[in-house]
């Protein structure tokens, strides 16, 4: 059977667990707390201290988050990728072929390259699932994608791409999954938390404060797009892990001091996630709301992930083809 030469893209996403247990999140958590991109201390320390103590507490807690967001068909975040493979091939045609893979789990990145090399021979064009560039998420995506094209001996076909920060069919999902949301709501928002996935502040000096730009960028871009004032839209980040400081504000604080400064009905949007996921559905849709409404607040609109949106996919397609 003659082998496949259009280009394939390979749409590189996080990862999840398999399953809502604590042994599959144990799993998950110990490839993804080992990868030095996500947790950079000496491996004299670090692995002690996960072997014994971090994948000895946290995978039942984690584990009961994730249970609380799953779904008949599986993760939210393995439905939502396949669907967005789904929305990207269609858009392409027959122009290119299209995949995923996870940094973390199955299906990994060894096994897309592996199975590329047996089936296909034109280019492989990698694009991590995340806009704003860090070490800690597209920095590792390519790396080890890199390191599975050698080993599969297809290193020589392999093409990165970023999806822009401010990429126009990236924007204009946002916007339609924001006036979605506004749609839906029974009042409209006061404030607008814009909220990004956080980093080690250490880590965001280190890489000449790209992150933050990015983020930054995406804010002003999508601000813009939907004709919301600056001066009611807060840039947060969320999910933070460990001791060190993190990027601030943090998400959960601003969000909590809202009722506080009058704002009784806020909006959320989380641009770093294209995929709903945990920090999405749990600690933002099901956390966040209750302390708010816990707080005193009184509406609380969340916006969906962009996801398989058809301005993204079109987007996905000009971005491997151009």
């Amino acid at each position: 059977m003659p082998l496949d030469s259009r280009p394939h893209l390979l749409l590189v996403n996080l990862g999840t667990p398999q399953a809502a247990t604590a042994n599959s999140v144990r799993e998950f958590l110990d490839e993804f707390l080992s990868d030095p991109a996500v947790v950079d201390l000496p491996a004299w320390f670090w692995r002690p201290v996960l072997r014994f103590f971090v994948l000895r507490s946290r995978p039942a807690r984690v584990a009961e988050a994730y249970e609380s967001i799953w779904t008949p068909e599986g993760s939210p975040l393995r439905v939502a990728t396949e669907r967005m493979v789904e929305a990207v091939q269609t858009h392409a045609g027959d122009a290119l072929t299209v995949s995923a893979a996870y940094r973390y789990g199955e299906r990994s990145l060894d096994t897309a390259m592996q199975e590329l090399a047996a089936t296909h021979d034109g280019p492989i064009i990698v694009v991590p699932l995340f806009p704003h560039r860090t070490e800690a998420t597209t920095g590792t995506a390519f790396q080890r994608a890199r390191e599975a094209a050698a080993r599969a001996r297809v290193g020589h076909r392999v093409l990165e791409r970023l999806i822009p920060p401010a990429d126009g069919g990236y924007i204009s999902a946002l916007a339609a999954r924001w006036l979605e949301a506004l749609d839906a709501a029974e009042h409209p928002p006061e404030h607008l938390v814009v909220s990004f996935h956080g980093i080690p502040v250490r880590y965001n000096r280190r890489e000449r404060e790209q992150y933050t730009k990015d983020c930054a960028e995406t804010t002003r871009a999508f601000l813009r797009a939907i004709d919301w004032p600056a001066d009611k839209a807060t840039l947060a980040y969320q999910s933070k892990f460990g001791p060190e400081p993190w990027l601030t504000p943090a998400t959960a604080q601003v969000i909590n001091d809202m009722p506080r400064k009058g704002i009784k009905r806020v909006g959320v949007i989380t641009p770093g996630f294209l995929t709903e996921g945990l920090e999405t559905l749990e600690e933002i849709g099901i956390r966040a709301r209750e302390d708010f409404e816990a707080n005193g607040g009184h509406h609380f609109v969340l916006a969906q992930a962009v996801e398989y949106h058809h301005a993204l996919a079109a987007s996905m397609v000009r971005l491997a083809l151009g």
